[in-house]
């Protein structure tokens, strides 16, 4: 038996069953999770879905950003962009099953001594806070009021973490920290428009697992959604999107007894997107 994290998928389902089958990957077997943005820009959206589906309980899914905007634009909060390519999802037959899967996966899990998330967590939330505080926002995805929850979705504001928050704010702060988060200030205020590799952010502003103190420290923490930042390995830290749909890599980790324990296992993606502005 074989635990797996796999990346940004993105849309390219050749890549990802290119990538199982280099995994030799058994559903009897192994178990791997995807750690968000499996849909968009690329070509494939719906196959991916359907492949996740088909694998059952081996295939355990978080949400990233993209995954959220499939949702946003299925129930016509927010119009599909330029750039995104979602309508083999949007326009497919099997529509409703394939967006009901969606609403139903987490934004976090911790398995076998890994938390994994999309994006990034802030400083002061500790692990079993962070699977509390997605569970906020989960039980909005499964329930009647997506709809509104979606309509609320958007936006930077408030770009920092307070206990007393409530309604759309508290949940905004949850998604855009799980989801869109590279970048925070050691007090753990968010910051959105770097895109930037580690290093290269604004003044003043951390990648958010080199923040001092961070309370998930304590654990290993796996996440993707930081395409410039690559492959990053760390005793507590796995970063996982490699650029597939830039025309970069599809990667998975496969984990051994412990978390130090990992094996890199990458196919080289075609281009689907040019990289630039996004």
């Amino acid at each position: 038996m074989a635990m797996y994290l796999i990346g940004d998928i993105q849309g390219c389902n050749e890549a990802l069953g290119h990538l199982l089958d280099r995994l030799d990957f058994s559903p009897s077997r192994d178990t791997v999770y995807l750690l968000g943005d499996l849909v968009n820009r690329g070509p494939d959206s719906a196959g991916v879905l359907r492949r996740l589906m088909a694998l059952g309980d081996s295939a355990r899914s978080l949400l990233g950003n993209h995954d959220l905007h499939l949702l946003a634009a299925a129930y016509d909060v927010r119009p599909p962009g330029r750039k995104d390519t979602l309508e083999s999802v949007l326009k497919a037959p099997d529509r409703a099953a394939l967006i009901d899967w969606v609403r139903q996966q987490p934004l976090a899990r911790q398995e076998g001594g890994v938390l994994m998330v999309h994006a990034g967590v802030l400083p002061a939330w500790t692990p079993a806070q962070v699977l509390d505080l997605a569970a906020e926002v989960e039980g909005v995805l499964k329930s009647q009021d997506l709809p509104d929850f979606l309509a609320e979705m958007y936006g930077n504001l408030p770009n920092a973490w307070s206990e007393g928050l409530r309604g759309a704010s508290r949940l905004r702060v949850i998604v855009n920290a799980l989801t869109r988060l590279r970048y925070c200030t050691p007090q753990g205020e968010m910051e959105f428009a770097s895109t930037e590799g580690e290093g290269e952010g604004p003044e003043g502003y951390l990648p958010w697992f080199d923040v001092p103190g961070r309370r998930t420290a304590e654990v290993t923490m796996a996440f993707g959604h930081w395409s410039t930042l690559g492959w990053k390995s760390r005793p507590n830290l796995m970063s996982l999107d490699t650029g597939c749909v830039w025309g970069g890599c599809l990667s998975a980790v496969r984990l051994g007894a412990t978390p130090v324990e990992r094996e890199l296992i990458q196919v080289k993606c075609p281009q689907a997107q040019k990289p630039g502005k996004r």
